[in-house]
């Protein structure tokens, strides 16, 4: 009897320390042509889901709940969050701009993910990561399985870049919005990256008549979801729309009360609905 209880016991540690292994993260650099991209992995899933931060943001300011708890809700998944080119870890280079810096990031994430041997992969993309995912699945459709964004739209309006605008000076943020990225970068940088992310953002509204990516929209054949708090100020509501009508079979889900990040504030139930979009076949 003590004997199995003692094998009981063994088998359990070990179960233990495989599903621990499973699912915890690993963070590395990895190098994408000239880039060393860093990435943080969660999972061992022959799938694969690539999460794409908002401005300025890295996997670790903008994904923690979804690296800790996505890979338990997709056991048949590796979840994959990079720092694109310029932002957190992937520094350096010096961020670059220009009216093609989602094109660039859309391509360098296909490259990062060719580089780990997943070439066909899903994305989760929040706010500017959500733009570049509409990009990448709309010029690689070969690529991308299915596509899950929020707080992004396929063009800017002049009433968003007037909110860009009024929010430029980082010193008037409240604490808790700005520490987080004045970790990361400085306090001195984080401002100056702003501004330039200002910048960078309304002059797609100056030099190509507002559009982030209308042409990349009307190609997608990913299955996608989009999903949205009602109360997002960051975005105008027609983009909600817009969307629908032209991404074929798209789901939609709202939280009523949300704002622009639902995937923090309502942490659990995103993860879920994400989960069990991705899940089916």
């Amino acid at each position: 009897m003590l004997k199995l209880r003692l094998s009981l016991i063994t088998s359990y540690r070990d179960l233990t320390k495989t599903m621990t292994k499973r699912f915890n993260h690993i963070e590395r650099k990895v190098k994408v042509n000239d880039l060393e991209i860093n990435i943080v992995e969660s999972g061992k899933g022959d799938k694969s889901v690539l999460l794409m931060p908002g401005a300025l943001g890295s996997a670790w300011t903008d994904f923690k709940p979804q690296i800790e708890q996505l890979p338990k809700l997709l056991p048949n998944y590796t979840v994959i969050a990079w720092d694109p080119p310029g932002y957190g870890k992937s520094i350096p280079p010096k961020r670059q701009w220009g009216l093609g810096f989602f094109e660039n990031d859309a391509s360098c994430a296909l490259d990062l993910m060719k580089t780990l041997g997943r070439p066909q992969f899903s994305i989760i993309g929040w706010s500017d990561g959500g733009i570049t995912g509409l990009i990448a699945a709309g010029r690689y459709v070969n690529n991308i399985e299915k596509l899950v964004i929020w707080g992004a739209g396929a063009y800017v309006v002049p009433e968003e870049v007037k909110a860009f605008q009024n929010i430029r000076d980082v010193s008037k943020w409240s604490a808790r919005m700005r520490e987080p990225m004045e970790k990361v970068y400085g306090v001195e940088r984080f401002a100056e990256l702003w501004g330039e992310w200002v910048d960078a953002a309304c002059a797609f509204y100056t030099d190509r008549n507002g559009d982030f990516c209308k042409e990349e929209v009307e190609k997608i054949k990913a299955p996608t979801f989009i999903l949205h708090g009602k109360k997002d100020p960051m975005i105008a509501a027609e983009h909600i729309p817009y969307l629908r009508e032209r991404l074929k079979g798209v789901r939609y889900h709202e939280f009523p009360e949300g704002k622009h990040n639902i995937h923090l504030r309502y942490a659990e139930e995103f993860n879920k609905l994400v989960a069990d979009f991705l899940l089916e076949k």
